[in-house]
């Protein structure tokens, strides 16, 4: 059974870090693109950050761009999402994505995944 799992998650004040993880069961993570995803309250889901099978590729919402960090390690079936100087902006249910696609391959558009995980929530407050 292939699933995807997050973990991390957690009330943190401005300015503090959280490392988000994703781990996947049922099936080889490294022969997979990872997508992590963002919803608010009222909001319209977004894409966070991406990263191919082959590492070299990533993406990064602007707003995230040298404060989150994606990383992969295949030996654990995981990928991670680093988050340092969070804002309360940054509050949402963050989603893992999987989509097996070409080695450089990665989209932050949410339609092109095929396997989501449960979500993770991250409230950034003081």
């Amino acid at each position: 059974q292939v699933q995807l799992v997050e973990s991390g998650g957690g009330l943190v004040q401005p300015g503090d870090s959280l490392r988000l993880s994703c781990a996947a069961s049922g099936f080889a993570l490294d022969d997979y693109a990872i997508g992590w995803f963002r919803q608010a309250p009222g909001k319209e889901r977004e894409g966070v950050s991406c990263i191919s099978r082959s590492v070299d590729t990533t993406y990064y919402l602007g707003s995230v761009k040298g404060r989150f960090t994606i990383s992969r390690d295949n030996g654990k079936n995981t990928v991670y999402l680093q988050m340092n100087s969070l804002k309360p902006e940054d509050t949402a249910v963050y989603y893992c994505a999987a989509v097996q696609h070409t080695y450089y391959y990665c989209s932050g558009y949410g339609s092109v995944y095929d396997y989501w995980g449960q979500g993770t929530q991250v409230t950034v407050s003081s």
